[in-house]
């Protein structure tokens, strides 16, 4: 093996592979999601809750670190595969066992990079070494753009997603008790989520001063 291909690196290589992880593996869905699009939405997301936190409610925490938190917040999945949520919840013990082989397949993806990287990507990929106060973040915004994607397939109809909607509800409402920043997120910007195109350009221009 030549020294150059010694030095290659399969890192980039399972992040690509995170487009081709379908989530909801489980549901009939009217448009599927891959892994990738998750982390993207869920990168806004979390820097959007960041800005509002330091912007109106006091909080000095950095927003570009949570939003690249949250990127990389699922790359356990391109070892794993998506886990439908109520079946890695289902028991404890097995929860348990299962965050150990998420743990194990982000070490695999760490140990994936050239040694002298691993240091800046350790509070990135392993989940046990992320700063706590943006984990939480990361975790509302997980749940926001689950919330959003369910009301998305409900508005077709998709009955698959009521009970998706239904668990979330109460879980962003305890996020918006102790999170104004979620609070404030969920009032003024989901509600247009699955507004129609053309409606969206209608309210731009009607507030463009």
């Amino acid at each position: 093996m030549s020294d150059s291909q010694e030095r290659q690196s399969t890192f980039m290589a399972w992040i690509v592979r995170l487009a081709l992880i379908k989530r909801w593996a489980l549901m009939h869905c009217f448009r599927e999601e891959n892994v990738s699009e998750h982390s993207h939405q869920t990168a806004v997301i979390a820097h959007m809750l960041c800005i509002i936190k330091n912007r109106l409610y006091g909080g000095a925490i950095d927003a570009n670190q949570a939003a690249v938190m949250a990127l990389y917040h699922e790359v356990s999945e391109s070892k794993l595969q998506d886990l439908n949520s109520k079946t890695k919840y289902l028991h404890p013990e097995f929860t348990r066992e299962y965050k150990k082989i998420e743990h194990q397949a982000e070490l695999e993806c760490l140990n994936t990079l050239p040694a002298e990287l691993r240091a800046d990507f350790e509070q990135l990929v392993i989940q046990d070494n992320t700063d706590p106060e943006l984990k939480l973040i990361v975790k509302a915004a997980d749940s926001i753009a689950a919330y959003i994607k369910a009301n998305d397939e409900l508005r077709f109809n998709n009955q698959e997603f009521t009970h998706v909607r239904e668990g979330l509800t109460p879980v962003l409402e305890k996020y918006c008790q102790t999170m104004p920043e979620v609070k404030y997120f969920m009032e003024v910007f989901v509600p247009l989520c699955w507004t129609p195109a053309d409606k969206l350009s209608g309210l731009d221009e009607g507030r463009t001063s």
